[in-house]
């Protein structure tokens, strides 16, 4: 009789073991189903290309404690630049006073445009702050230009300047632009075009 009685406990936590089985198995076979969709693969690769359809670089040596100004006034603009941060189409991302208060001592300003009006573009440097030590400053200045239909820049202008003197304001270049973003043959000069100090309201 006590056989038969541990025969049937057995059984019955034979039993209450295969249902606790069958159930952990069922929630890790879930738990696998679900994985791919608790973290979906990315759609696509991000983008590297910057924002913006007109994309002004300055870029002058880390090694000199020097402000250089980058000043741009887009058609029918007010000039943008330091004492003007933004306009209807340019903003200045960036401005770069040489090595004060700057951590990484990165030597660069730039901006952006959030369309491409046509018109005529001109693009100045100014000298604002240096060390007299250093003698004539040498830049480097790019300009890009991302048309409506284009994912990337295409660069119009890569030039090397230098700015000898403080308060120094060159006129780096002036070009006109289509609203396809495609420069108009012949438009590209250097006539000097003061941007610093003109009134905000044009």
């Amino acid at each position: 009789m006590q056989d038969l009685e541990q025969y049937e406990h057995d059984d019955n936590g034979t039993v209450f073991r295969d249902v606790i089985l069958l159930a952990l198995l069922g929630f890790v076979t879930i738990v696998v189903l679900l994985l791919p969709h608790l973290n979906p693969a990315a759609q696509g690769t991000a983008s590297t290309d910057p924002p913006g359809n007109v994309v002004v670089e300055v870029r002058w040596p880390d090694a000199i404690d020097a402000d250089v100004d980058l000043w741009i006034q887009a058609p029918d603009d007010v000039p943008v630049g330091y004492a003007n941060l933004g306009g209807a189409v340019f903003n200045l991302l960036r401005d770069d006073r040489g090595h004060f208060e700057d951590r990484s001592n990165l030597n660069y300003e730039m901006a952006y445009s959030r369309d491409i009006p046509a018109g005529e573009y001109t693009v100045n440097l100014h000298l604002y702050d240096r060390d007299e030590t250093d003698g004539a400053i040498p830049v480097e200045v790019a300009v890009g230009i991302k048309g409506p239909a284009q994912s990337r820049l295409d660069y119009i202008v890569r030039k090397h300047v230098s700015l000898a003197h403080l308060d120094e304001e060159l006129t780096v270049a002036r070009f006109e632009l289509t609203e396809e973003g495609r420069l108009v043959p012949g438009s590209f000069n250097q006539l000097p075009q003061r941007l610093r100090n003109v009134p905000r309201t044009q």
